[in-house]
């Protein structure tokens, strides 16, 4: 028997409908390409549903169709028609929006908001989709969110030109050529002097930030940090400050950097205030 909403006598092909939980009917869309079975969306009528079935076959046997071609008129989401014309160009298919180049594969948020990526992520994020909050990128990794800096070393608190820089000043560049960190520890930034050479400036955050010290050596200025955490929680601070963890380097001299290293006045006389809201 005929549902209502789909009848018999009107075939349309590659549309299947379905009903939901509550009872709405809706309208899946798929096709069938180089053996590869291919959802094409679920619609609320079987016209926009087949409408997307014929677009999809055309941009599959249509190679003068590129991703340019498209506007918001198709009955295609965009992220679909990347997929599409990838498989087309590339014999591979991929449900999220990339499209394969030869030394790189981009990455489509919209038609111009693209991500540039090295092929050596690709099996990443053929699996991981990519969200945008601002200039904020990030996956839902076993239901966190991770930023997508964390593959390449660079910590959720990194800020870009203190913190790491795009060499070539193309945010959206994820290429590893493209990224370089230039403060790894927490609290820690580097400036470069006059003469060419680097102090590293820890600050840390208490009401405001506090400048600990200028160190000539990122492991002296990410011990003096830890240092300062010390000082500040036997003063009675409350606050949970994460420590930096040094790579490399043994016990005793992490131990004998920590002994040597001079944390400013400022942190080793610093008392809360009694007031609970101030601390």
């Amino acid at each position: 028997m005929a549902h209502p909403d789909f009848p018999e006598k009107k075939h349309y092909e590659g549309v299947f409908p379905a009903v939901r939980k509550d009872g709405r009917v809706y309208f899946r869309s798929s096709l069938t390409y180089r053996h590869k079975h291919i959802s094409l969306g679920s619609f609320h009528d079987p016209e926009t549903a087949h409408g997307a079935y014929l677009e999809g076959l055309r941009l599959l046997n249509t190679p003068r169709t590129t991703l340019d071609s498209y506007t918001e008129k198709s009955p295609l989401p965009f992220g679909k028609w990347v997929s599409l014309i990838n498989f087309r160009d590339n014999d591979i298919y991929f449900g999220n929006p990339i499209y394969m180049g030869q030394k790189l594969f981009y990455y489509y948020l919209s038609p111009s908001h693209v991500l540039k990526f090295d092929l050596d992520d690709l099996f990443y994020y053929s699996s991981h989709k990519i969200m945008c909050r601002g200039r904020h990128y990030f996956v839902a990794d076993y239901g966190i969110q991770v930023s997508i800096l964390s593959r390449y070393g660079i910590k959720p608190y990194a800020r870009e030109g203190r913190d790491f820089r795009f060499i070539n000043n193309d945010s959206t560049d994820f290429r590893r050529e493209n990224l370089e960190i230039l403060n790894i520890y927490r609290g820690v930034s580097r400036d470069r002097q006059k003469n060419g050479q680097y102090l590293y400036t820890v600050r840390i955050h208490i009401r405001g930030n506090y400048i600990v010290g200028r160190y000539t050596s990122e492991w002296e200025a990410a011990i003096a940090y830890n240092k300062a955490i010390d000082i500040l929680k036997r003063n009675g601070v409350t606050r949970n400050y994460t420590p930096n963890y040094i790579e490399g380097l043994s016990p005793s001299r992490y131990a004998d950097i920590y002994t040597k290293t001079a944390v400013s006045p400022k942190i080793v006389n610093y008392r809360p205030s009694t007031s609970p809201s101030n601390q």
